[in-house]
């Protein structure tokens, strides 16, 4: 939408507020009054007379009199205070699907109940609409996600806030139980869906990632503590690529993408800092600086045969033992 109509838009919505306003007053404007009142043509004035009956089912009647000035049939009626664009209307409908982005999370529901509430002051005619569109016409698939203890997300949060020490059970990706962990939360995180801790593990003495999913039992600590000054949680994850906690500096990763998926790897910006370019044979050169090793090595083996390590070299022979790993078990 253009800057023009956008302003035009936003004249014309005050206009009908105000016009709602005379009327539900008992002013019974007439079309006269209106047009002088608001410096538009009578034309205008009979447009947001019809728009105000249509889109927003108002009672607006005409007196039989001389002045003829509209009132409202039901003394009670108003319309909605937030009235929106087509262009806007569409954006909410298309944003509700992705609220399955935060299922098994206390998130979802406050969500919904945020989205229910702007809905409301939407006209039953436009929403009736909207939601059709939202059941038939969009369909958001979301990555399986893992549910998240609500009393977890929350105080985990809380202590993120409040610089609070905390104490919990954590179980890792690789252990088939929970142990005893205490850290100092600095951050939160969120990557496709799934939520994550960052912050200093007091049993290993150094930064850690902890996922919210795998965490019980939080308690949290007398005290507070300070995150340093010199803090830069880009030191230690990729917020384009990956959130592994790393110690190793960035290194650049060359990859070549066979002509079969050249349109996939061109049209995305998988990372801010990336050099995509298409070679005479119609395959794709791709380059980016990253210490997300782990990330990568697992969004390189997603497009089998498709792709090839250039450099560094030693990411070549991990995923070449890796792919051997893979053949054996077959």
């Amino acid at each position: 939408m253009s800057g023009k109509k956008q302003r035009e838009d936003k004249v014309r919505n005050l206009r009908l507020l105000k016009i709602d306003e005379l009327i539900r007053d008992g002013k019974c404007p007439n079309s006269t009054f209106l047009k002088n009142y608001f410096e538009v043509s009578r034309a205008t004035i009979a447009r947001d007379i019809e728009f105000l009956r249509s889109r927003y089912n108002a009672p607006i009647k005409t007196k039989e009199s001389a002045q003829g000035g509209y009132y409202y049939e039901n003394p009670g009626f108003s319309i909605r205070t937030i009235m929106l664009t087509e262009g806007e209307l569409f954006t909410i409908s298309a944003v509700l699907p992705l609220l399955e982005q935060y299922k098994n999370t206390p998130l979802e529901e406050s969500m919904k109940n945020l989205f229910s509430k702007i809905l409301e002051f939407l006209p039953p005619s436009q929403v009736s609409v909207e939601s059709a569109f939202i059941n038939k016409d969009v369909k958001f698939i979301p990555d399986p996600l893992p549910k998240i203890n609500q009393e977890t997300f929350y105080k985990v949060f809380d202590a993120t806030k409040q610089r609070r020490n905390i104490q919990f059970e954590y179980r890792s990706i690789k252990r088939t139980n929970f142990e005893k962990r205490t850290a100092s939360p600095y951050r939160i995180i969120c990557q496709k869906g799934s939520w994550y801790m960052f912050g200093f593990c007091h049993k290993n003495n150094e930064m850690r990632i902890f996922s919210l999913s795998r965490m019980q039992n939080i308690e949290l600590l007398d005290g507070t503590f300070e995150i340093p000054k010199d803090f830069d949680i880009k030191k230690y994850i990729d917020p384009n690529f990956g959130i592994w906690t790393n110690k190793e500096k960035p290194e650049k990763i060359e990859l070549l993408f066979s002509r079969d998926v050249n349109t996939l790897i061109l049209e995305r910006t998988w990372h801010k800092n990336q050099t995509a370019r298409q070679q005479p044979d119609g395959s794709v050169y791709l380059s980016f600086e990253t210490n997300q090793r782990q990330e990568i090595m697992h969004w390189i083996q997603s497009f089998g045969k498709e792709v090839k390590v250039l450099a560094p070299a030693d990411l070549a022979a991990e995923i070449k033992a890796e792919a051997l790993k893979v053949a054996a078990l077959y």
